[in-house]
């Protein structure tokens, strides 16, 4: 059987997997969802990204398993979404608001991801508190934040490429203490975060789906 549709490798908790489900679900396009269980990753997604993380998306050129193009960045899966349909024009308008979302992004993908990462699993960087990367984090929050009380939007006067790219890391970020987040003198960020997981977009891509392959039913 050939294969037609796009073939998405995803793991519903990862911001990365977020990012790209938000802008394939806005663009409308059809596809396979294969949710990974990251400690038995399928061999497929190997063979098609050795690099082994989500999410990864296969674009079959009906040949067989491993032809066709694929797409292993989560950004690049957005603007490849996107540019296919764009109804909500999430795009920016102009090279310059172009290159504004892609700073951000830039920094979200950076610096931020990197104290983020720090701070929520310290001992994974042999540090006893994640507290000195959470402070350094809350320097370029403050930043949105400002810019948050000058636009309803990170991306202007509506939801864009920029909001979706960086919401699902401004999310795993406050719910790592989410009491010290809500004290926190950023109450702009706040409610354009807790708009964004109350939307029903976001409710859409977090759609629980059973890990692929589903186990063969015992006879």
């Amino acid at each position: 059987m050939p294969w037609t549709l796009p073939v998405l490798y995803s793991f519903r908790r990862c911001p990365f997997a977020m990012r790209a489900r938000l802008a394939l679900h806005t663009s409308g396009i059809a596809l396979e969802h294969r949710e990974v269980v990251l400690k038995n990753k399928p061999a497929h997604m190997l063979a098609l990204s050795p690099k082994g993380t989500v999410p990864v998306l296969w674009l079959p050129d009906g040949q067989g398993p491993q032809g066709g193009r694929v797409l292993e960045q989560s950004l690049d899966i957005m603007l490849w979404a996107l540019h296919q349909h764009d109804p909500l024009g999430w795009l920016p308008a102009s090279d310059v608001a172009m290159a504004d979302a892609m700073a951000l992004i830039a920094h979200n993908d950076g610096p931020f991801k990197q104290q983020l990462d720090r701070y929520k699993y310290p001992n994974r960087s042999g540090l006893d508190s994640g507290s000195a990367d959470r402070d350094e984090a809350a320097v370029w929050l403050l930043t949105l934040e400002a810019r948050l009380r000058e636009m309803p939007f990170l991306a202007g006067e509506h939801f864009g490429l920029a909001d979706a790219a960086i919401a699902p890391f401004v999310r795993q970020y406050a719910h790592t203490d989410p009491a010290w987040f809500a004290a926190q003198p950023w109450p702009a960020l706040a409610s354009w975060l807790a708009a964004f997981e109350a939307s029903k977009l976001f409710a859409a891509i977090m759609h629980k789906h059973a890990p692929w392959p589903e186990p063969a039913p015992v006879v």
